[in-house]
């Protein structure tokens, strides 16, 4: 599989000498969809900074698609798109016109921009708005319209800095939904968010910074494999039974219609499933109780410190 970014010994001093990045080491496959995480300061906006060219780096290496970052700047800045988390967009400016002029900064003629702009508007739901300054828009579509101005010059790359906070969970589905299409359709997307459900259930690989260096990096199926135990709820439509048995996993009875089960990592919820209908149980809803990876989150970086 090909490399969409490659990543060796970055390093970050800035001028007060404080030292953001430690020489870190990323890859990041193309059509991947691949989680950074860590906690404020661990050097997230830093790396994103200098991948877009927006801060330069002490030292290290970065490739993208193959060109490097050092020598092909405006090659590299038309592969990448970026979401950042604060709205930096004119509020007194037209909607479209928002799209139209982002286009113009990458040579794009005003026709195709029109166009490029009214299919995105419509993938985000803000077509009808077009003609409506920014400032009028409510926070979830100042979100939506970040990630279409992100989009405007078909980047290879989507790079997303908390692309949910602040909105509701309607929309944060629908901000979701499309973003796996675009992943689907072959887009590279990275994303970091403070929100650790939004990156289990959508990232493929992951890579954990903590202090300026990367602490852990692999697959999301690999690391969520590190969690011993699993908590689930399980809601049947009938009620359930008073008393429910099992030798093998722990199992709670919160109310007529909802039990917990705790499973140990050689527990599957297939006999844990047969085990219940044995006794009467019709399970139709399973959802997870816990984060597990917000649980090896704080455990990695709390060994760190």
């Amino acid at each position: 599989m090909s490399t969409a970014l490659l990543i060796k010994g970055l390093k970050k001093t800035y001028a007060n000498q404080l030292e953001a990045l430690k020489g870190i080491d990323l890859c990041v496959n193309h059509g991947d969809f691949y989680a950074l995480l860590g906690s404020n300061g661990a050097g997230k906006t830093t790396v994103i900074g200098i991948i877009c060219g927006l801060l330069n780096k002490t030292s290290g290496s970065i490739k993208v698609l193959g060109f490097n970052q050092s020598s092909h700047v405006n090659q590299v800045k038309k592969l990448i798109g970026l979401m950042p988390q604060e709205f930096n967009f004119n509020p007194f400016e037209p909607i479209e016109e928002i799209l139209i002029n982002q286009a113009g900064y990458y040579g794009i003629a005003k026709s195709k921009a029109k166009i490029q702009a009214e299919l995105l508007l419509k993938e985000v739901d803000l077509w009808e708005k077009r003609f409506d300054m920014a400032k009028s828009l409510s926070g979830g579509m100042k979100r939506r319209l970040m990630l279409a101005r992100a989009l405007i010059h078909q980047p290879k790359i989507l790079i997303l800095d908390e692309p949910t906070a602040g909105v509701d969970v309607k929309i944060r589905h629908s901000i979701w939904r499309f973003l796996s299409k675009l992943n689907r359709q072959g887009m590279t997307i990275i994303l970091t968010t403070h929100y650790l459900g939004e990156a289990e259930l959508l990232c493929r690989n992951v890579a954990i910074l903590n202090e300026g260096k990367v602490i852990k990096q692999s697959s999301m199926k690999a690391l969520l494999s590190q969690v011993d135990q699993q908590v689930l709820i399980l809601e049947s439509l009938s009620q359930l039974p008073q008393t429910i048995t099992s030798d093998r996993f722990k199992c709670e009875r919160l109310d007529d219609h909802s039990l917990q089960v705790v499973l140990n990592s050689d527990i599957s919820i297939t006999s844990v499933l047969h085990n219940l209908d044995t006794q009467g149980v019709i399970v139709d809803y399973v959802h997870s109780a816990q984060n597990r990876l917000e649980t090896l989150f704080l455990y990695l970086t709390n060994k760190e410190k």
